[in-house]
């Protein structure tokens, strides 16, 4: 079964971990594959295989990165009484920024080069977006940004408490959801390609909120699926660099929660 974040699935961490198994590089992997019950909280008997606590150090690494972008791309946007100045980079910067993820899921190998890159890219973008918001709407980052640690520590705690199990059931749940919504974004985009739109995704009624909050309720959802991948990578002993591969999905994740809850937040202030 597949995730939906396409950096963190079963297929990905199962090739890398056979790579690194047949290559001469990944014979030191010392740990068979154990059962995904197994509490990966607990540093494995190899140095050379990944650990959740390497995970979670190189997701502390990516945020600051990310963070640290984000306000250098937050002072290029420049308020004027004649209107905002948006920095001409920002077409160029999104195409960098997904050329890097291709990369990245494509050559995990590279993830711990790739992933710090790609975070400061996305910094730029996040800090660039998150000033145009704010202008409009004082205070909106803020909240946004809390919203977003929230929600990651909340569902975390539920996920490592096991409160909220990830079934196969709710796994199918969300990646159907998931896929519904990207649908959606992209029949939006053609249908804007061609001068229409699809009032629902932007409209600040009832119907248009509505959206939203299903959307970030998705985004959201999509963190205990990210949990669960990660585990599941350190359960079967993937190698070291995987843990900044792990970390490069999880921040995809939170990149995208972050700008639905930007989106929502946006709506209920414009009514």
């Amino acid at each position: 079964m597949r995730t939906t974040n396409p950096a963190l699935s079963d297929k990905v961490f199962d090739r890398e971990i056979n790579a690194a198994r047949t290559s001469g590089a990944g014979g030191r992997i010392a740990r068979p594959p154990v059962d995904d019950q197994v509490s990966p909280w607990t540093p494995p008997p190899s140095a050379d295989t990944m650990t959740m606590g390497g995970t979670i150090s190189a997701t502390a690494v990516l945020m600051v990165l990310l963070l640290a972008a984000g306000v250098v791309g937050w002072f290029q946007v420049k308020p004027s009484p004649e209107g905002v100045q948006f920095p001409g980079w920002i077409l160029a910067t999104t195409l960098v920024a997904l050329g890097i993820a291709i990369l990245t899921i494509f050559k995990p190998k590279l993830a711990r080069f790739t992933a710090p890159v790609y975070a400061l890219v996305e910094g730029l973008l996040l800090g660039a977006i998150s000033h145009l918001y704010n202008i409009r709407f004082d205070g909106i980052v803020v909240q946004a940004v809390g919203l977003t640690v929230g929600v990651f520590v909340l569902l975390l705690g539920l996920y490592a408490t096991r409160v909220v199990k990830v079934t196969d059931k709710l796994r199918t749940g969300i990646m159907v959801a998931t896929g519904a919504v990207f649908l959606v974004y992209m029949v939006s985009l053609v249908a804007r390609l061609f001068g229409a739109n699809l009032p629902f995704i932007h409209d600040t009624g009832p119907i248009g909120i509505l959206f939203s909050l299903a959307v970030v309720v998705i985004a959201s959802m999509n963190l205990l699926l990210d949990f669960d991948f990660i585990e599941k990578g350190v359960n079967k002993g993937a190698p070291k660099y995987m843990e900044w591969y792990g970390a490069f999905g999880l921040m995809v994740t939170l990149v995208w929660l972050y700008l639905e809850l930007l989106r929502l937040l946006s709506k209920l202030r414009s009514r």
